[in-house]
Protein backbone atom coordinates (compact mmCIF):
# COMPACT_ATOMS: atom_id res chain seq x y z
CA UNK A 1 0.00 0.00 0.00
CA UNK A 2 0.95 4.02 -0.95
CA UNK A 3 1.17 6.13 2.39
CA UNK A 4 1.55 9.86 2.02
CA UNK A 5 2.59 11.35 4.80
CA UNK A 6 1.58 15.61 4.97
CA UNK A 7 3.53 17.21 7.64
CA UNK A 8 2.38 21.07 8.95
CA UNK A 9 5.11 21.36 11.54
CA UNK A 10 7.75 24.26 10.82
CA UNK A 11 9.90 22.18 13.75
CA UNK A 12 11.80 19.43 12.46
CA UNK A 13 12.45 17.87 15.63
CA UNK A 14 9.35 18.66 17.38
CA UNK A 15 6.54 16.91 19.10
CA UNK A 16 4.76 16.29 15.93
CA UNK A 17 7.70 14.80 14.19
CA UNK A 18 7.58 12.36 17.22
CA UNK A 19 4.52 10.35 16.13
CA UNK A 20 5.22 10.62 12.96
CA UNK A 21 8.63 8.91 12.79
CA UNK A 22 6.11 6.04 15.24
CA UNK A 23 3.84 6.18 12.14
CA UNK A 24 6.02 5.41 9.68
CA UNK A 25 7.71 2.67 11.41
CA UNK A 26 4.83 1.12 12.06
CA UNK A 27 3.74 1.39 8.60
CA UNK A 28 6.92 0.34 7.12
CA UNK A 29 7.88 -2.30 9.22
CA UNK A 30 4.48 -3.43 7.65
CA UNK A 31 5.58 -3.36 4.35
CA UNK A 32 3.71 -0.58 3.25
CA UNK A 33 5.74 2.00 0.73
CA UNK A 34 5.99 5.61 2.69
CA UNK A 35 6.12 9.05 1.69
CA UNK A 36 6.41 11.82 3.80
CA UNK A 37 5.93 15.77 2.70
CA UNK A 38 6.92 18.45 4.97
CA UNK A 39 4.68 21.06 4.32
CA UNK A 40 6.43 23.49 6.18
CA UNK A 41 10.21 23.17 4.40
CA UNK A 42 8.44 23.73 0.68
CA UNK A 43 6.97 25.67 -1.42
CA UNK A 44 3.13 25.79 -2.10
CA UNK A 45 0.93 28.42 -2.44
CA UNK A 46 -2.43 28.97 -0.85
CA UNK A 47 -5.26 28.10 -2.85
CA UNK A 48 -6.57 31.48 -4.04
CA UNK A 49 -9.96 30.47 -5.72
CA UNK A 50 -9.10 31.81 -9.64
CA UNK A 51 -10.83 28.42 -10.51
CA UNK A 52 -8.13 28.55 -13.32
CA UNK A 53 -7.84 24.16 -12.75
CA UNK A 54 -11.77 23.87 -12.65
CA UNK A 55 -11.32 21.13 -9.82
CA UNK A 56 -8.33 19.81 -11.49
CA UNK A 57 -9.17 19.69 -15.45
CA UNK A 58 -6.98 21.95 -16.08
CA UNK A 59 -3.10 22.78 -14.66
CA UNK A 60 -3.00 25.04 -11.11
CA UNK A 61 -1.39 28.91 -11.79
CA UNK A 62 0.94 28.31 -9.40
CA UNK A 63 4.01 26.30 -10.22
CA UNK A 64 5.57 24.86 -6.90
CA UNK A 65 6.24 22.31 -5.03
CA UNK A 66 2.27 21.04 -5.30
CA UNK A 67 3.35 19.35 -8.01
CA UNK A 68 6.17 17.29 -6.70
CA UNK A 69 3.03 16.24 -3.91
CA UNK A 70 -0.05 15.68 -6.10
CA UNK A 71 0.80 12.72 -8.08
CA UNK A 72 1.63 11.31 -5.02
CA UNK A 73 -1.68 12.07 -3.39
CA UNK A 74 -3.81 10.96 -6.49
CA UNK A 75 -1.45 7.36 -6.29
CA UNK A 76 -1.84 7.07 -2.95
CA UNK A 77 -3.55 4.82 -0.82
CA UNK A 78 -3.90 6.43 2.73
CA UNK A 79 -3.40 10.33 3.58
CA UNK A 80 -1.66 11.06 6.86
CA UNK A 81 -2.40 14.23 8.41
CA UNK A 82 0.38 15.19 10.75
CA UNK A 83 0.10 18.80 12.46
CA UNK A 84 0.64 20.54 15.99
CA UNK A 85 -2.52 22.37 17.10
CA UNK A 86 -1.94 26.25 16.03
CA UNK A 87 -5.33 28.47 17.51
CA UNK A 88 -7.10 25.38 17.29
CA UNK A 89 -6.41 24.16 14.08
CA UNK A 90 -3.88 22.88 11.74
CA UNK A 91 -0.71 24.75 10.65
CA UNK A 92 -0.72 27.03 8.24
CA UNK A 93 1.89 25.21 5.97
CA UNK A 94 -0.23 22.25 6.41
CA UNK A 95 -3.89 24.15 5.20
CA UNK A 96 -1.80 25.89 1.85
CA UNK A 97 -1.44 22.07 1.07
CA UNK A 98 -5.19 21.22 1.93
CA UNK A 99 -6.51 24.23 0.17
CA UNK A 100 -4.41 22.96 -2.82
CA UNK A 101 -6.43 19.41 -2.68
CA UNK A 102 -9.12 21.76 -4.76
CA UNK A 103 -6.69 21.78 -7.87
CA UNK A 104 -6.65 17.92 -8.03
CA UNK A 105 -10.21 17.68 -6.67
CA UNK A 106 -11.72 15.56 -9.76
CA UNK A 107 -8.94 13.19 -8.84
CA UNK A 108 -9.44 12.79 -4.99
CA UNK A 109 -13.17 13.11 -4.58
CA UNK A 110 -14.35 10.01 -4.71
CA UNK A 111 -10.84 7.79 -4.74
CA UNK A 112 -11.98 5.15 -2.15
CA UNK A 113 -8.83 6.76 0.09
CA UNK A 114 -7.99 6.12 3.64
CA UNK A 115 -7.38 8.87 6.24
CA UNK A 116 -5.16 9.30 9.50
CA UNK A 117 -4.93 12.50 11.84
CA UNK A 118 -2.26 13.14 13.86
CA UNK A 119 -1.97 16.30 16.00
CA UNK A 120 0.21 17.45 18.88
CA UNK A 121 -0.94 20.44 21.43
CA UNK A 122 -0.44 21.79 24.67
CA UNK A 123 -4.04 22.51 25.96
CA UNK A 124 -5.62 19.50 27.84
CA UNK A 125 -9.17 20.21 27.31
CA UNK A 126 -11.18 17.90 26.46
CA UNK A 127 -12.68 20.74 23.82
CA UNK A 128 -9.20 21.96 22.57
CA UNK A 129 -8.72 20.06 19.85
CA UNK A 130 -12.43 19.81 18.72
CA UNK A 131 -11.87 22.29 15.60
CA UNK A 132 -9.32 20.49 14.11
CA UNK A 133 -11.17 17.04 14.24
CA UNK A 134 -14.12 18.60 12.95
CA UNK A 135 -12.40 20.14 10.15
CA UNK A 136 -10.45 16.94 9.52
CA UNK A 137 -13.89 15.06 9.57
CA UNK A 138 -15.58 17.37 7.44
CA UNK A 139 -12.58 17.26 4.45
CA UNK A 140 -12.99 12.68 4.62
CA UNK A 141 -17.06 13.53 4.38
CA UNK A 142 -16.81 15.59 0.95
CA UNK A 143 -13.73 13.22 -0.51
CA UNK A 144 -15.57 10.36 0.55
CA UNK A 145 -12.94 9.07 1.85
CA UNK A 146 -12.92 6.59 4.93
CA UNK A 147 -10.89 7.65 8.45
CA UNK A 148 -8.53 5.21 9.84
CA UNK A 149 -7.94 6.24 12.80
CA UNK A 150 -6.58 9.83 14.73
CA UNK A 151 -4.23 10.13 17.61
CA UNK A 152 -4.71 13.29 19.84
CA UNK A 153 -1.63 13.50 21.71
CA UNK A 154 -3.21 16.36 24.07
CA UNK A 155 -1.34 18.07 27.06
CA UNK A 156 2.58 17.80 24.56
CA UNK A 157 3.95 20.86 25.03
CA UNK A 158 7.61 19.35 24.55
CA UNK A 159 9.39 16.05 22.93
CA UNK A 160 10.23 14.90 25.99
CA UNK A 161 6.69 15.23 27.20
CA UNK A 162 5.34 13.58 24.42
CA UNK A 163 7.92 10.52 24.56
CA UNK A 164 6.73 10.11 28.39
CA UNK A 165 3.04 9.40 27.28
CA UNK A 166 1.66 6.16 24.76
CA UNK A 167 0.69 8.66 22.03
CA UNK A 168 4.18 7.78 20.25
CA UNK A 169 2.79 3.66 20.69
CA UNK A 170 -0.64 4.85 19.59
CA UNK A 171 0.80 6.25 16.08
CA UNK A 172 2.87 3.11 15.73
CA UNK A 173 0.25 0.88 16.08
CA UNK A 174 -2.31 3.35 13.93
CA UNK A 175 1.08 2.84 11.25
CA UNK A 176 1.31 -1.00 11.61
CA UNK A 177 -2.82 -2.16 11.53
CA UNK A 178 -4.63 0.59 9.76
CA UNK A 179 -5.08 -1.60 6.61
CA UNK A 180 -7.10 -3.65 9.20
CA UNK A 181 -10.17 -0.52 8.89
Amino acid sequence: MKIVVLTGSPHKEGTTSVLVNQFVAGAQEAGHEVYQFDAAFKKVHPCIGCAVCNGGEKDCVFKDDMNIIAPKLIGADLIVFASPLYYYSATAQLLAVVSRFYGIDCKLKGAHKKAVLLVTGTNTAEWAMKGIVVSYQEALQYLEWHDCGTVLAKGCPTKEAIEQTDFPEQAYRLGKEWVNF
